[in-house]
């Protein structure tokens, strides 16, 4: 399974856990090509933190276009669920 499959999965089962946050926070930030800091990747656990290094490694790929928008929909699906 892609990295980008993988994410998106974690995120849709607990948007409210931090790492599900963390990931969604960096997927906005590599589709609107905002500021992200790193450091907040090093706050996942080991497993995380190498799923979101493939993470950017996939999204370079643009054959995985249609995993990118499904994961940036539930991304900023998470975002919005924190501003209320």
């Amino acid at each position: 399974m892609r990295a980008i499959k993988r994410a998106r999965k974690i995120i849709e089962q607990d948007p409210h856990q931090q790492t599900a946050k963390t990931l969604a926070r960096l997927v906005l930030a590599l589709e609107s090509d905002a500021e992200f800091k790193l450091s907040e990747l090093y706050d996942l656990a080991h497993a995380d933190f190498e799923l979101a290094i493939e993470v950017l490694e996939d999204w370079r790929l643009d054959r995985y276009y249609e995993g990118k928008a499904k994961l940036f929909d539930v991304s900023v699906q998470v975002q919005e669920m924190g501003k209320t």
